[in-house]
């Protein structure tokens, strides 16, 4: 049965506000004390989703301003990540550049293939789901680093007093801050298609999409994902390394 768009739209209203009437209850039962949180989330990813919507179908229309978007999503990623990570706006390049290059030879590497078209309704949105990729995966290795740091510390500096550079001295926390934040990318590549559907996938089989056609785009976007998330947490950790090994980590702001 075909829907009309406003009622398409309504039954969507309707569905969203018992999803989050719900969500709040068990928060409240619970006694988890993000209901506040929640709601300011929701209602900043309604008014974001949006004026993307608007963005994008712009972009589509207008491509030679897609670059300008790319930038604006690296930038919004990286204040993300140096919030999460806590290191500071000083430091704030060391995170721009382990996105960037993480996102940029996933990117890279599918456009010379010829994998996706070069065209932006296709490139443009997988940009944006590396760019998301990438920066979790930054922001999770450089939270574990400062958290294993501040926990080792005395290691760290044993490492240092015996004259280890700061790159050796945290060598210990970097590798397991790494690690770390590879998990979810592994364990999600693990259960594609038997735990879970990917959203990719099943954008694409709601669209229209053959099942074939779905499988091939959402491969890329998995394995893509990996990619970028190697090289991402790998730099930002090489990049924030020398700053954990300056100081402890609760003095990075400073």
């Amino acid at each position: 049965m075909e829907f009309s768009l406003d009622a398409q739209l309504a039954r969507t209203a309707l569905a969203l506000v018992v999803l989050l009437v719900a969500s709040l209850t068990v928060m409240r039962v619970s006694g988890i004390g993000l209901r506040v949180d929640l709601l300011g989330s929701a209602v900043r990813a309604v008014v974001q989703l949006a004026l993307v919507a608007v963005v994008i179908g712009w972009l589509f229309a207008n491509p030679r301003w897609s670059l300008v978007y790319v930038a604006i999503m690296l930038g919004a990623a990286t204040l993300t990540a140096v919030r999460r990570i806590g290191c500071g706006h000083r430091h704030a390049w060391r995170v721009l550049v382990s996105i960037t290059a993480g996102a940029a030879a996933t990117v890279g590497i599918v456009a010379a293939t010829g994998a996706l078209s070069r065209d932006v309704q296709s490139l443009l949105p997988f940009t944006a789901q590396m760019i998301g990729g990438a920066m979790t995966a930054t922001l999770l290795a450089g939270s574990r680093l400062r958290d294993d740091a501040l926990e080792r510390w005395g290691e760290i500096e044993g490492y240092l007093a015996l004259g280890a550079r700061a790159r050796q001295a945290v060598r210990p926390v970097a590798t397991r801050a790494i690690e770390q934040s590879l998990a979810p990318a592994l364990d999600q590549m693990k259960s594609a298609g038997l735990v879970l559907l990917p959203g990719s996938f099943v954008g694409l089989l709601l669209g229209g999409a053959s099942p074939m056609l779905a499988v091939q785009i959402q491969l890329l976007v998995l394995v893509g994902l990996v990619l970028a998330q190697v090289i991402s947490s790998t730099l930002s950790v090489f990049l924030l390394a020398p700053v954990v090994g300056s100081k402890k980590p609760e003095d990075w702001r400073r």
